[in-house]
């Protein structure tokens, strides 16, 4: 069954006449999944980039290695690059970017275990929020795709 999240978000991409597209790294493809779980989706939904490494980002979504080097994979900037290039790549009306660090290992003094950030890119948005997680793994990429699936049901509300 899917989730009624994604459902509500796939009612008010249909009815906006709007297409989407992701650029998932920490969920490793779970946004993806939850979208594609409602039948139909393929009339919203352009598809998803799961760029896990360095290479993957810099080479199938355009994300400048300098960027990468000077902030890391798990920053605001690169989930906004993510997302704005997503955009552009599918052509999509709206993109959701997301990095984090979902554990058990990765965590720096200045990258809490469980550090998301979430962007949102279209013509009239560029959003990016941050959150710090206290699961286990799965329970951390869990709620790092339903905040995702949160942003994005929240910017449909809005657009006109």
């Amino acid at each position: 069954m899917p989730e009624p999240l994604a459902a509500a978000i796939g009612d008010l991409l249909r009815a906006k006449h709007l297409k989407l597209a992701l650029a998932e790294s920490c969920t490793g493809g779970l946004i993806a999944s939850h979208i594609t779980d409602v039948p139909g989706s393929s009339e919203y939904f352009l598809g998803s980039v799961v760029a896990y490494a360095y290479e993957a980002k810099e080479g199938l979504l355009n994300v400048p290695h300098a960027l990468l080097l000077q902030h890391g994979a798990v920053s605001e900037p690169i989930a906004r690059e993510l997302a704005k290039n997503a955009r552009a790549k599918f052509r999509a009306d709206v993109a959701i970017g997301i990095t984090g660090i979902m554990g058990p290992g990765g965590a720096t003094p200045t990258k809490p275990l469980g550090l998301t950030y979430i962007a949102l890119s279209a013509s009239d948005a560029d959003w990016c929020r941050h959150f710090v997680w206290q699961g286990n793994r799965l329970e951390n990429k869990s709620s790092a795709a339903h905040a995702a699936l949160e942003i994005l049901y929240e910017y449909l509300e809005k657009v006109g």
